[in-house]
């Protein structure tokens, strides 16, 4: 494959010579209404913090943001923030609606695009489109609370905020110069005839590491809260901040025209919220009130604090554009603004260049577009998540974070301590990873990111992520559901396709992930074979609707659902097993042996799936040609749940087939599947 600029970081990166993932579009889209930020008695995350809370209370385990950047341990973080001179809230994060008050569930309710990435992200675009009217907020609430589920969804288009062009286009992009150096341009297009105000805040501020406290795990190197100053005044104008933390060092964010700075403090305003004194008078949420609410006592006059921002206030003219430029970097500059347009340009172009160097045959240019705004899409929802279980479920000493009693909520998972880059199924809509979606984004990862694909799959197999029984973790709401077994197909097709596109045979990788494999099929036999029949039983096996009920949940008279999904998923982990321990032969014979003894499993899973484990009954309907569900009783009754799904259509996942070839290269696994 062809060498690119990018390429070469991304080499550099591996090997150690320069830490290019450092900084990325790491903070999330929401914050707010997760379990992680949940310390209520009553478990219910949504309502115990709230998208309006969400200004005025600082957030215990990670900062979200407009299209923001922060470093990869989320003490630094950049993000815009703007006011039409109309909303009755500061625009500094996405707007969605809860789980109770969407129509069809959580549901963002923004219009926002990203428009491309690279795998070191040195150069990132996003697009917002941000209303010059009053932003829908109550009536997005009040429209979505009338329909129901069989209704369409009430979007911001739908409302007529976006009539007669009357909105903004804002264009977020960053380009690297080092990994610690980041040019970051914001540009704002007026799309409307008429001209239109616009406030414009690049925000710098640290994530709150000073009030909770941190007896142990990843944060206990910040035993001193950091500060935001001013590093370089014109009058009453600034041209740069600096910003120290004992961890991170010192950056500096320069800014090419000066603006007036505004400085407070990232912590909660427990006056406001829970009617407790506050440590400052200078709170999370004193940029709203100091621009909305006309309040000048809302800011430090000391001009010091732990976020800050440029306050640029103007009007647009109508069809015309105005652009920021800035620079976050630890160099201390005097032109930090030099070949500020060409370092853009030659980013931009070498992004081209490696998105050009993927395609080994042709495709046109529309697919080419389509492939790179999707995978600019799995590059933006990269996140920091940090969880605790222990920690979290034990609660911090700083109110609202204290608990009464521990949440039985995870209780199993006391052993998760969660500090790591993922990837996200959505950063607003699913701001937590769920490991069997995580599978699948690395199939997609690892042809533009090889490295970071096997990363994300070992980390799920990692002694602070895997259970000690060999369970994989689901997701932050219940880590001990059950989703489908598709690690090792991932680990498989990443292994495979690395070694098609680069020609790189990574046995390493392979050997160690296969091993932390058997101890995830022996927990699926172990916990989810309850008669010990090569039948199971999994859960949450796919889809929300996929059943009629929670199969999570024991029945009441003590029976169980002997799943055709669930069986289907292991002959599935079967086969893929066989076809790793094969590959893993041709250096080592021993694992043909373990091929064998994944064969024989697989043919006793596909004889029980036909005669359950000797009991005389079928998840196969010979009559309707389907494998349905059945429910096995406690006296022996076999019930079929006859209903039409993917169910009864997973049992083709367990299909292979091998060759000649193949057996003449294992001759001893071809001796045992004919005995």
């Amino acid at each position: 494959m062809q060498n690119t600029k990018e390429r070469e970081r991304l080499l550099q990166h591996k090997t150690k010579q320069a830490d290019w993932r450092k900084w990325g579009p790491y903070l999330s889209d929401r914050a707010w209404g997760t379990v992680r930020e949940d310390y209520s008695q009553s478990e219910d995350p949504w309502e115990y913090f709230t998208h309006d809370m969400s200004r005025m209370r600082a957030y215990r385990w990670n900062e979200d943001g407009l299209g923001g950047i922060s470093d990869r341990s989320q003490y630094l973080c950049f993000a815009p923030a703007f006011w039409n001179g109309k909303d009755p809230i500061l625009k500094e994060r996405f707007f969605g609606l809860t789980n109770k008050e969407g129509n069809h569930g959580e549901d963002v309710k923004e219009c926002y695009y990203h428009l491309d990435n690279t795998p070191s992200h040195s150069y990132m675009k996003m697009l917002y489109k941000y209303p010059q009217q009053e932003f829908p907020y109550l009536k997005l609430l009040e429209e979505n609370k009338k329909r129901g589920v069989l209704d369409k969804e009430y979007d911001l288009l739908d409302t007529g905020v976006f009539e007669d062009n009357q909105y903004f286009d804002i264009f977020l992009e960053y380009a690297k110069i080092s990994e610690d150096d980041i040019l970051i341009k914001i540009t704002a297009h007026n799309r409307a005839s008429n001209k239109a105000p616009l406030t414009i805040l690049p925000t710098l501020w640290f994530r709150n590491t000073w009030d909770f406290g941190y007896p142990a795990g990843p944060m206990n190197d910040v035993p001193k809260r950091p500060s935001i100053e001013v590093k370089t005044s014109l009058g009453n104008l600034s041209s740069a901040l600096q910003a120290e933390h004992l961890a991170l060092g010192i950056y500096h964010l320069y800014v090419k025209e000066p603006a007036v700075a505004i400085f407070t403090e990232n912590s909660t305003n427990n006056k406001l919220l829970f009617d407790k004194p506050n440590q400052s008078p200078f709170v999370k949420d004193a940029f709203h009130r100091y621009l909305i609410n006309k309040d000048s006592h809302a800011i430090n006059p000391a001009m010091v604090g732990t976020k800050a921002a440029f306050l640029y206030q103007t009007t647009i003219q109508a069809q015309e554009s105005i652009t920021l430029a800035l620079r976050l970097t630890k160099q201390n500059l005097s032109d930090p603004f030099l070949n500020f347009d060409q370092t853009f340009a030659d980013r931009k172009q070498e992004a081209d260049l490696f998105y050009d160097s993927l395609h080994q045959t042709k495709i046109t240019s529309e697919e080419m577009k389509v492939q790179r705004r999707a995978f600019a899409g799995l590059l933006w929802t990269k996140q920091l998540y940090y969880y605790d279980v222990r920690q979290w479920r034990e609660g911090d000493p700083l109110p609202p974070c204290q608990r009464k009693t521990p949440t039985d909520r995870n209780s199993e998972w006391a052993h998760l301590t969660n500090f790591d880059i993922l990837s996200m199924p959505d950063k607003w809509e699913f701001p937590w990873y769920a490991s069997w979606d995580l599978c699948f984004h690395t199939v997609s990862f690892v042809l533009i990111d090889p490295d970071f694909a096997k990363r994300q799959l070992i980390l799920m197999t990692r002694e602070w992520y895997m259970h000690p029984n060999g369970q994989l973790p689901a997701y932050e709401w219940a880590f001990g559901d059950t989703n489908p077994p598709v690690l090792a197909w991932a680990a498989w097709r990443v292994y495979k396709i690395d070694a098609h596109i680069n020609g790189a045979i990574d046995i390493e990788f392979l050997s160690g992930i296969f091993h932390k494999l058997l101890l995830n099929f022996t927990w699926w036999v172990n916990r989810k074979d309850m008669a010990g029949r090569n039948v199971f039983q999994g859960g949450f096996l796919g889809l929300d609707n996929i059943s009629l009920f929670n199969r999570s949940d024991p029945l009441p008279d003590g029976g169980h659902v002997v799943q055709s999904d669930a069986t289907a998923w292991m002959a599935f982990f079967c086969i893929v097993m066989i076809k790793m321990a094969t590959e893993l032969a041709r250096e080592s014979p021993v694992y043909e042996d373990m091929a064998s003894k994944f064969f024989e499993h697989f043919l006793r899973i596909g004889g029980a799936m036909v005669n359950c484990g000797g009991m005389g009954y079928s998840l196969w309907d010979e009559e309707d040609g389907f494998f349905y569900d059945v429910i096995a009783t406690p006296n022996g009754k076999a019930i079929p749940l006859k209903v039409r799904s993917l169910v009864g259509l997973l049992p083709l996942l367990a299909v292979e087939t091998a060759d000649r070839e193949f057996f003449s290269s294992h001759p001893r696994f071809k001796e045992r599947v004919s005995w």
